[in-house]
C-alpha cells in the first residue's frame, strides 16, 4: 500500500511560492536603500521562509522523481507541464540572487548547474514554437518560464556572483527568447478564452518586462530612473490587458496557478524602488508600490493556507472509471 498516496498528484507549480516570496525578499531589501525602519529584518524573514520551503519542495519533488519517474517523464513531455518544471531552478535562481556571494566557486558551481536544467528545459520549448509543433490549445504564458525567466534571472544570479559579462549575454538572450514567445502567447490570449485550467497562468503574461526592467536595473547599477521607467511603461500594456481579462480568469476557482501573479508584481515593486531612487522621486510612491505587491503575495499565501486546510492543495485523484458489466 502506497503511504503517500499523494506523491504522484504532487504539483510542480507549488514552486512557483519560493519564487513569489524570494521576489519580495529582494524588494524589501532594496527599500532598505530608503532608511525604512524593518525592511531589512522583513526581507530576510521572506527570504528565509522561501530557503525552507524551498529545501521541503526540493526533497518531496526529488521522492516524487525517485518512486514515480514515469509521472516525472510525463509531466517533462507536456508543454505546460515542463514549462512549469522550470520554477525549480528559477526558484533556485533567485535564491542565489538573494544569499549569492561574488567570488564563491560554491554558488558559482550551483548556478552552472542550475543553469543546465532551466536551458535544457528551454531548448525544449523553443524547439516547440520553432517547429509550429506547440498545439494552440496549450499556448500559455507559463511558456516564458524557462527562456525568458532563465534568461533575465540567470543573468541577475550572474551579476550578484561577479560576472557582468556572461550576464549581459544572458540578459540578451532572455530579451529574443521573450520577442520569440511574445507573437506567439500575444496572438492566442487575443483569439479568446484559454481552457479554464491554464487561465490562472495568465499572470506571468506581466512578467517579462518588469523582470527585464529588475534584470536591467541589477546588471547596470548607473542607469538613470528616466531609461529604467522605459520598461515599466512597456510593462504597462501586458497590465492593461490581463485586467480586461479578468471576467474569464477572476471567476476561476483559487488553484496555485495564480501565484503566476507573484513573481511580477513583486519584481515590479523592486523596479519602482530603483527608478524612484535613482530618479530622486518622492520615497511614498516606492512605498505605495511595495506596500500593494505584499499585500497581493499576502492575499495569495492566505487563500493557499486555506486550500491546504481543505485538502486540496494537492489535486485530487481522478475518478475510476466505472466497471464494465459483462
Amino acid at each position: 500500500m502506497n503511504a503517500l498516496p499523494w506523491l504522484p498528484r504532487f504539483p510542480v507549480g507549488l514552486f512557483a511560492i519560493p519564487v513569489g516570496l524570494f521576489a519580495l525578499a529582494g524588494a524589501w531589501r532594496r527599500g532598505a536603500q530608503f532608511g525604512w525602519d524593518g525592511a531589512v529584518q522583513v526581507g530576510e524573514l521572506l527570504a528565509a521562509a522561501a530557503l525552507v520551503l524551498l529545501v521541503a519542495l526540493l526533497l518531496t519533488y526529488l521522492l516524487k522523481t525517485l518512486r514515480h519517474p514515469q509521472t516525472i517523464a510525463a509531466e517533462l513531455a507536456h508543454p505546460v507541464g515542463g514549462s512549469l518544471t522550470g520554477l525549480i531552478p528559477l526558484s533556485s535562481l533567485l535564491c542565489i540572487v538573494y544569499y549569492g556571494r561574488p567570488a564563491h566557486a560554491g554558488w558559482l558551481l550551483l548556478t552552472l548547474l542550475v543553469l543546465f536544467v532551466i536551458g535544457w528545459i528551454a531548448i525544449r520549448i523553443v524547439s516547440l514554437i520553432a517547429t509550429a509543433a506547440l498545439p494552440a490549445t496549450v499556448v500559455t504564458p507559463a511558456l516564458y518560464i524557462p527562456p525568458v525567466g532563465g534568461g533575465l534571472v540567470g543573468a541577475m544570479a550572474l551579476q550578484t556572483l561577479g560576472y557582468p559579462g556572461w550576464a549581459a549575454l544572458l540578459f540578451g538572450m532572455g530579451l529574443v527568447s521573450w520577442a520569440l514567445l511574445e507573437a506567439r502567447v500575444l496572438n492566442r490570449l487575443f483569439e479568446g478564452a484559454m481552457p479554464e485550467a491554464l487561465r490562472p497562468t495568465i499572470g506571468l503574461e506581466l512578467a517579462p518586462p518588469t523582470v527585464g526592467t529588475l534584470a536591467a536595473a541589477t546588471l547596470w547599477p548607473q542607469l538613470p530612473g528616466e531609461l529604467l521607467i522605459i520598461g515599466l511603461g512597456i510593462a504597462a500594456g501586458p497590465v492593461v490587458a490581463v485586467a480586461a481579462r479578468y471576467k474569464w480568469w477572476g471567476q476561476v476557482p483559487f488553484s496555485i496557478g495564480f501565484w503566476s501573479f507573484s513573481f511580477p508584481v513583486a519584481a515590479l515593486a523592486a523596479g519602482v524602488i530603483e527608478v524612484v531612487r535613482r530618479g530622486h522621486w518622492p520615497a511614498s510612491v516606492a512605498a505605495l508600490v511595495l506596500g500593494l505587491a505584499s499585500t497581493v503575495i499576502a492575499f495569495l499565501l492566505l487563500r493557499t493556507l486555506l486550500l491546504a486546510a481543505r485538502g486540496r492543495l494537492i489535486p485530487p485523484a481522478p475518478a475510476a472509471a466505472p466497471a464494465s458489466r459483462p
